[in-house]
């Protein structure tokens, strides 16, 4: 492979020192003269037309600045494709935990003790929790003005289900007819939180006609076009201030209050700070969606595939902006990187009278991954072949079309697989109710638009720019080891400036596993951008060729005579600064993927029902990794989110209503429930962008859920269609096992 100085090499975080001093800049720290504190007050009903709203008594409340209603707003809607979410309900709530009213006030407590003095007199309506009543005659209708939001695309009449999708190919029928064994399965996943460390927050202060806001978005460009829509303002009003963000995992895509911050600072004529508690984050953050998916599988006697049916059921929530494409599109994660000649995917969005659906950490694909990877088991045990076996079988290989029809190069989801099954000695004597299960997944390396500068100045420093906001991924050491590498010099030569909103006309943030493939392009070029210039003023001072000359460090060298100069000197002797730019548009799907391949090995006491993960192996096909300290921490980290997915973490909604609202209810995991992991890595130089790079941040959480699951399966002989999968749920299965197996074997 390639040899490289800075790329390929351990580094430490360029903004690791700040955080880890306190000295980091997060929204929340932001101190701004005169500031209020705004809270919102939230809807007690699922759904509910708004009768009388009296905000009298909390206007007199000393101390408070500022009350405002839906009255108060505009008809303004917002969201990250379809506007459907209003700034604050008008004639009626469609959550329990919708936004009602907002208060300014000079502290916290101030404006809570106005928000208990605004009356509200609501009328309930008709609710419906489950997607498929949603989906029946006579349900409730959340959005019948649907079709004229702004950003849809499809029109529908009168019904809770949009953004339908259909894809079909070969012949379903005769794929059915030539399966020898054919399994059908529902599997429903829940609804869990991101669990960032800092909740959301924002600042909002309005001045000489700009706005000026400070908040953790990773995607500023989308959060300022957002606020445009639901204020009635333009965009270039608007400046995102760079801020750091303390965790985000999809979860702060869309700014859930800071239209309401807005509005409140409009109103008050003074700067407004407000920050979500985990109560209002758990009762209307944006969660991962709750999934239906229902399967029908055949397959020959020998094992090999012959047809596969998706039914996709997404239950949205009450609003369908929380999500870029008002969707999450990943049905055919259902299908797998697998060799089937014929399907049919359908998939569905529901509106629904519950906490609104967001973007988690490959959205929509743990979900899919987690219902395909636990059929796949269940196909093979009924065709007595060992799952693993089974699925190199069915596997697709380089040149080969996946069941979605989706060609890609150089396929390596066999190798993956093998390898992880190796490294996790898979086929090893296991003691009793001890299990392994095996599970794959894949994501490439997602699209968008990117900017960067270089400045080179005389004094021989190098300023790197980016409007990228850093969301804890490491992305800014990634950028400056690019820089490095590209003019030879230590990674700490680099400085680092970000841009607020008003440096370029748009850039797509950090999101989809695309900070590698966009912005370390972006970076790429923007110093063989500088690289041009610096030659163009040796060409012109000192008559050298521009296409034989190469910089190493603070030095330009002539490749053919070996004359070389300081490039500071020769700048000042120029007198002038060179500075590179590049904006690159890579939107397009990748042509490589990434595969997780990975095993969970597993412990049940029969007693409790307790799951111990005794060890779990993780094998991934990557591409050049630019920082393998960063890139082992993505990993890490996905892999605990996925335990977490698998074995504990649920908002628990009751009648529409989130009932665990702290972490002392809801249950994430700790070190202590981290097991011993191995990591394999099957690197190459095939990718995309300047190294040959694949994406890494959504990819190892995918197939977590179904490993431990199918492990779960393979230690007790119990199937479990619905996750988490709790102690609690393993010690019920175990306990109707036990009363089956007593049964039959209790005499005529």
């Amino acid at each position: 492979m390639t040899s490289f100085r800075v790329i390929g090499k351990p580094a430490v975080r360029v903004e690791g020192t700040e955080k880890v001093t306190g000295q980091a800049k997060y929204s929340a720290d932001i101190s701004l003269e005169g500031v209020l504190w705004g809270k919102c007050l939230h809807s007690p009903h699922t759904h509910a037309g708004i009768v009388h709203l009296d905000a009298t008594k909390a206007r007199t409340v000393p101390g408070v600045h500022a009350v405002i209603t839906g009255a108060d707003v505009g008809l303004g809607l917002y969201g990250r494709f379809i506007k459907d979410i209003p700034v604050l309900a008008r004639s009626r709530v469609r959550f329990f935990g919708e936004r009602v009213a907002a208060v300014a006030a000079e502290d916290e407590d101030t404006a809570l003790r106005a928000l208990d003095l605004i009356e509200i007199e609501y009328d309930e309506l008709p609710a419906v929790f489950d997607p498929l009543e949603a989906l029946q005659p006579g349900a409730p209708i959340l959005h019948p003005e649907y079709s004229s939001y702004p950003g849809v695309r499809d029109v529908i009449e009168q019904s809770n289900g949009f953004a339908r999708t259909l894809s079909e190919r070969g012949d379903l029928d005769a794929g059915f007819r030539a399966a020898h064994v054919i399994v059908e399965n529902s599997f429903r996943t829940q609804r869990v939180h991101q669990a960032y460390l800092e909740p959301q927050s924002v600042l909002v202060a309005i001045a000489n006609g700009r706005v000026q806001v400070w908040t953790g978005s990773k995607t500023p460009y989308n959060a300022r076009e957002a606020l445009a829509a639901a204020a009635g303002i333009s965009e270039q009003s608007i400046v995102l201030n760079p801020v750091l963000i303390g965790g985000d995992f999809g979860g702060k895509g869309t700014p859930c209050d800071l239209p309401v911050c807005y509005f409140l600072a409009k109103e008050s004529g003074r700067p407004v700070r407000m920050v979500l508690d985990y109560i209002e984050e758990f009762m209307a953050g944006d969660p991962r969606h709750e999934v239906l998916i229902r399967l029908k599988t055949g397959a020959t006697k020998e094992g090999i595939l012959t047809a596969h049916q998706v039914e996709y059921i997404v239950n949205c929530g009450a609003y369908a902006g929380h999500k870029p494409r008002g969707t999450i599109s990943a049905a055919a994660q259902a299908m797998g990187p697998y060799r089937i000649p014929n399907t049919r995917t359908e998939s569905v969005q529901v509106y629904t009278n519950t906490v609104h659906g967001g973007y988690m950490r490959a959205p929509g694909e743990p979900q899919a991954v987690f219902a395909l990877e636990s059929q796949l088991d269940d196909v093979a045990r009924q065709l007595r072949i060992d799952p693993l076996e089974f699925r190199l079988k069915n596997l697709i290989r380089d040149g080969e079309e996946a069941a979605n029809g989706e060609r890609l190069d150089h396929v390596r989801a066999i190798e993956a697989m093998s390898l992880a099954a190796e490294a996790a000695d898979y086929h090893s004597q296991k003691a009793p109710f001890v299990g392994r299960g095996i599970a794959i997944g894949d994501r490439g390396p997602g699209g968008g638009q990117g900017n960067a500068s270089i400045l080179l100045r005389p004094d021989g420093s190098i300023l790197l720019k980016t409007p990228v906001f850093d969301q804890g991924t490491g992305t800014y050491t990634t950028l400056c080891q690019v820089v490095a590498e590209e003019f030879g010099v230590p990674i700490k030569s680099v400085q680092l400036e970000v841009w607020n909103t008003d440096s370029v006309s748009f850039d797509s943030g950090i999101a989809g596993s695309r900070g590698t493939r966009v912005n370390s392009t972006a970076a790429f070029q923007a110093a063989q951008a500088a690289k041009l210039q610096l030659f163009h003023i040796a060409a012109a001072l000192l008559s050298w060729p521009e296409d034989h000359l190469a910089i190493s460090g603070l030095e330009l060298r002539r490749i053919d005579t070996g004359e070389k100069i300081r490039w500071p000197d020769l700048l000042e002797r120029a007198g002038e600064t060179v500075e590179g730019k590049a904006h690159i548009e890579e939107s397009g799907r990748a042509h490589v993927t990434s595969f997780a391949a990975q095993v969970a090995e597993v412990s049940i006491d029969l007693e409790t029902g307790e799951v111990k993960l005794l060890r779990f192996t993780t094998a991934h096909d990557v591409g050049r990794i630019i920082n393998p300290v960063g890139h082992q921490g993505q990993i890490n980290g996905a892999v605990m989110q996925g335990i977490g997915y698998a074995l504990m973490e649920e908002l628990q909604v009751e009648g529409g209503r989130v009932m665990n609202l702290s972490f002392g209810d809801y249950k994430i995991p700790t070190i202590r429930d981290a097991p011993p992991l191995k990591t394999v890595l099957l690197e190459s130089e095939n990718g995309v962008g300047s190294y040959q790079t694949r994406g890494i941040g959504e990819g190892p959480t995918i197939p977590v859920a179904a490993a431990i699951a199918n492990a779960i399966t393979d230690a007790i002989g119990v199937r479990f269609h619905d996750l988490p999968i709790t102690s609690e749920k393993v010690f019920r299965a175990l306990q109707e096992s036990r009363v089956q197996k007593a049964s039959m074997d209790a005499p005529d």
